[in-house]
């Protein structure tokens, strides 16, 4: 019979994975806004979402809510890494009764004893603070809403005052606290039967001057999480193994569906005790379980608590002995009524037996203290017993962590995780083996995790200064950073305002006598068609923009366009020669790919995309203004380049090409959509710069002979703002970077979108950052200095979208990893980030690029409502041919872009498709539109 007792007891190793497997499932139920309600692992929300970082400083009042008193503290922290913190307290016995009376009597009990306490501890002599943030530790299960916000779901461990559960408790508090502040209750509250003497009022004075508001609420096991926090440890687990049994961690913030917090982490108690209340604990729940379960107040309510607590398992020893005393397996012809008393037997027993296992003396003497008559082999098996309850109580607290771990190593998608565990109550503190069982086990059950625990010290008190005391640092810290990314921020009236300028800046620049003036130039290109799927044939396309150049062959069948190009390397000493050097080098490379594709005896229409700034006087006629990119070829400026191109040509004698259009790469780019969607009539690029172009009515173009019909324009809409008309729009991170450039106060516009300048603008938001301490904790960062150290690039990888990640049944997706990522280009930048720093850094970079899609959308918005009005239509359905880096890699530019479009321009059905090739494919288009309409 004691064998099979023991063996009930005893939980194989696969039993445990399951147990862990389950434990997970109900975790990630209680996470769920679907399946919140139906899980039994709550998984409550607390609201703290960052453990101490040791700058914390100030005066914090904490009042926490025991078993049988409250427990009221005054801690002072210095900011020197909470290393030496200043502590007074003191100790307030519950009345008798008050457990089981009115909810208002506690309350005001609580909120006396803060006033006996601070009128203690504060000389009248002191110059008090006038405001004093309290902490309210409440162990009972509340849903918490704010930090500072908390309904009483229900009460346990012996409490049942009435007129509480579905309340606010913080609300209860600061209302008994604000009663006892007001001069005529004198210390004392109504109904509270007068439980302090009433003091003089010069005593209570510094008492009566202060404010004192609760900031926070948090139940024991988080408190227990801050209090470990501390001496420069984080600490992201807490357990508590005490009457009642709990844990919290660190979760994912975005994975707490029932709050609206998306970004770095939540603190989250999971309300473990009811774990297994759905019969998944079944086969585990013995006859004893069953026996102390039905003698409850709260019968099938949970039962996984009851296994563990401190509070049930001196009565699971207990109706073991009465089934072995029944089947005569232990204490035989002796009277063993006395086992029939509910909590004869007290965990302070238990623990004595335990800790005594050489000893049989001490079992003798205790069980004889209690009335019985035990043998030698009674305290033996006792022994066994005891063991074998609290063993199995710790090797349950060991699995139930093991899912938390394994739990927090997969959602921050780690291959091993290392982590410190704060532990504390009466089952950890009185059995030693508690914590050796705890690693052991949780480590077989989660061997990719590795847990140090620390025991905690002052209890759960400390830790709420620190919940109290970080959440008054987070509340500074945002308000500061709101401070400085509000000039960032811009409004629906700013981007209304951005596209009327807009608008106003293309009409002066479609104007005769205004183009001059205007910052939006407005440029024909004298591509009057888009493609209508009609075109068929050859056409050759040449792409000079750099260093490299491009010559392509695009064949159009009614099948399709295929293509075939070779990339040629232009000589610095060619780029700086003479223009007949550097023109005669293109035809030269033009001959030898036309041979090799064997296209010599054709002439090919060709289209010509010329990246350098040039005033285009026809479709095939450009006057080079200047050369930039290290080009310096004499003899070109002010020249016509396609002429230059063609002189080449007559000197080499080449006649297999006819030059017919010159091509911007935004018309290029339009032009490539148009070819699969006729609907295309825009260009737009964002990229390493950003420009657009769009199809207007010739009556509107000023600057060109003719009314019929379209015509293209390239807008040139970098230098919007040139003029100064979104100088309220520049903050002082854009003057800075405009001021370093090598054209300030040029291409002002493009300098708040393009992929050029974002990742400077991000890097002078972190340097000021670091300068009001809210980044590094205010450390200085020599290499954050270095100009364009922070690439735009960077903003890509720090903003990946965790929800554009496939699920892994966990809800594990790429926030994790993109923290992970961000912390290695803070590496990299020789930054020592903390998580915080990694979700600031995000959140400034997201500031900057939807910024960024915004303007670029207020921009587009103009264009389109233009091409509406143009038009006279209700509803204009029209196709933005799209490319550039910044647009295709940014996981959140497209959409914010398109997003904020369709707020400004609700007349307009836009559609964005992706170009393929805009400066290849579209400049043979161009020729090819050309090479149609001549025909």
């Amino acid at each position: 019979q004691i064998q099979r007792a023991l063996r009930a007891l005893s939980i194989p190793l696969e039993r445990l994975h399951v147990m862990k497997g389950h434990m997970i499932e109900d975790m990630c139920k209680g996470l769920s806004r679907q399946t919140h309600a139906q899980a039994k692992v709550r998984m409550l929300p607390t609201y703290i979402c960052s453990t101490p970082n040791g700058t914390e400083k100030g005066n914090f009042l904490v009042v926490e809510l025991c078993q049988s008193q409250v427990r009221t503290l005054l801690v002072t922290l210095y900011g020197d890494g909470n290393l030496s913190p200043q502590m007074m307290y003191k100790i307030y016995d519950l009345p008798e009764g008050i457990t089981q009376g009115e909810g208002e009597a506690l309350f005001d009990f609580i909120a006396q004893c803060v006033t006996q306490f601070l009128a203690e501890t504060t000389s009248p002599d002191t110059d008090s603070e006038q405001y004093l943030p309290l902490g309210f530790v409440f162990p009972f299960t509340c849903r918490q809403t704010q930090l500072n916000k908390a309904e009483l779901l229900s009460w346990s461990k012996g409490f049942n005052c009435s007129g509480v559960v579905g309340k606010d408790v913080v609300e209860l508090l600061q209302a008994a606290i604000d009663k006892q502040a007001r001069p005529d209750k004198e210390g004392e509250a109504s109904g509270g039967g007068g439980w302090f003497k009433s003091r003089k009022s010069s005593q209570s004075a510094p008492s009566q001057s202060r404010h004192v508001e609760v900031v926070a609420l948090m139940n024991d096991t988080v408190g227990t999480m801050m209090t470990c926090s501390m001496e420069g440890r984080a600490c992201e687990v807490a357990m508590v193994a005490d009457k009642g049994s709990n844990c919290c961690f660190m979760a994912e913030a975005y994975l707490v569906e029932t709050t609206d917090e998306t970004s770095g982490r939540m603190c989250v108690n999971t309300e473990w005790g009811c774990f297994g209340d759905d019969g998944t604990l079944n086969d585990l729940f013995t006859p004893y379980d069953q026996a102390v379960d039905e003698e409850s107040s709260n019968p099938g309510e949970k039962r996984f608590e009851k296994m563990v607590g401190t509070l049930y398992l001196g009565e699971i020893v207990r109706h073991m002995l009465i089934a072995l005393t029944a089947e005569k397996a232990m204490f035989t012809g002796t009277d063993a009524a006395v086992l029939k008393e509910k909590g004869v037997f007290t965990m302070q027993h238990l623990l004595e037996i335990v800790n005594n296992e050489d000893s049989i003396t001490e079992v003798k003497r205790i069980l004889e203290a209690l009335g019985l008559q035990p043998s030698e082999r009674d305290c033996g098996r006792m022994q066994q017993i005891c063991r074998a309850v609290v063993g199995r109580a710790a090797t349950f607290h060991a699995t139930g962590l093991a899912a938390i771990l394994s739990y927090m190593c997969q959602t921050r998608d780690l291959e091993s995780l290392m982590v410190n565990v704060g532990v504390e109550g009466e089952l950890f503190a009185g059995y030693p083996r508690f914590e050796e069982i705890l690693l052991s086990v949780s480590r077989l059950l989660a061997p990719e995790c590795m847990a140090t625990i620390l025991a905690s010290r002052d209890g759960s008190g400390r830790g709420a200064a620190m919940v109290t005391a970080v959440a008054l640092r987070l509340t500074a810290q945002r308000r500061a950073v709101d401070e400085v990314l509000a000039p960032l921020r811009l409004s629906r009236d700013d981007l209304v305002k951005v596209q009327a300028l807009m608008r106003d800046e293309m009409d002066r620049g479609l104007g005769k006598e205004t183009n001059p003036s205007a910052s939006v130039r407005m440029l024909p290109t004298y591509v009057t068609h888009t493609p209508d799927g009609t075109e068929k044939g050859d056409f050759l396309a040449l792409d000079l923009g750099g260093t490299n150049f491009r010559v392509l062959v695009v064949r159009i069948t009614e099948d399709g366009i295929t293509m075939a190009s070779e990339i040629y390397v232009i000589p610095v000493s060619i780029m700086q020669g003479s223009g007949e050097e550097l023109f005669d080098h293109i035809i030269d490379c033009i001959i030898d790919f036309q041979t090799k594709q064997n296209l010599v005896a054709q002439m090919l229409p060709l289209g010509f995309t010329f990246s350098f700034p040039c005033q285009q006087v026809g479709l095939d006629k450009a006057l080079l203004l200047t050369w930039t990119k290290g080009f310096s070829a004499s003899g070109c400026v002010g020249q016509d380049v396609v002429q230059l191109l063609r002189d080449a040509a007559k000197r080499k004698r080449h006649l297999g090409m006819q030059v017919v259009a010159l091509v911007n790469d935004t018309v290029g780019t339009m032009m490539a959509c148009g070819y699969d969607d006729p609907k295309c009539e825009i260009g737009l690029i964002v990229g390493t710069g950003t420009n657009a172009c769009y199809m207007e009515e010739m009556k509107n173009v000023g600057t060109v002979e003719g009314d019929q019909g379209r015509m293209c324009i390239n807008m040139e809409w970098g230098a919007f703002g040139d003029n100064g008309c979104l100088d309220h729009l520049f903050t002082h991170f854009d003057q800075v970077v405009d001021e370093t450039t090598i054209n300030p106060g040029k291409q002002r516009f493009e300098k708040l979108i393009s992929g050029m300048y974002l990742g400077e603008i991000v890097r002078q938001i972190l340097v000021v950052m670091t300068e009001k301490e809210l980044l590094f904790q205010g450390k200085p960062c020599p290499k954050l200095q270095t100009k364009d150290i922070f690439k735009t690039k960077f903003l890509s990888t720090i903003e990946l979208d965790g929800d554009s990640a496939a699920n892994n049944g966990i809800g594990v997706d790429s926030n994790g990893l993109a923290l992970r990522q961000i912390r290695a280009i803070l590496n990299e930048l020789e930054l020592d980030a903390s998580f915080e720093d990694c979700v600031l850094m995000r959140e400034v970079c997201q500031t900057v690029s939807l910024r960024a899609a915004q303007l670029c959308a207020a921009g587009l918005a103009a264009v389109v409502e233009k091409m509406r009005e143009n038009r006279g239509v209700d509803q204009l359905s029209v196709t933005v041919g799209v490319d550039g880096t910044l647009y295709k890699l940014h996981p959140c530019f497209s959409n914010n872009l398109q997003t904020t479009l369709k707020d400004l321009a609700p007349n307009c059905n836009v559609t964005f498709m992706l170009s393929e090739d805009g400066s290849g494919k579209g400049a043979a288009l161009v020729a090819a539109v050309a090479d149609r309409a001549a025909n």
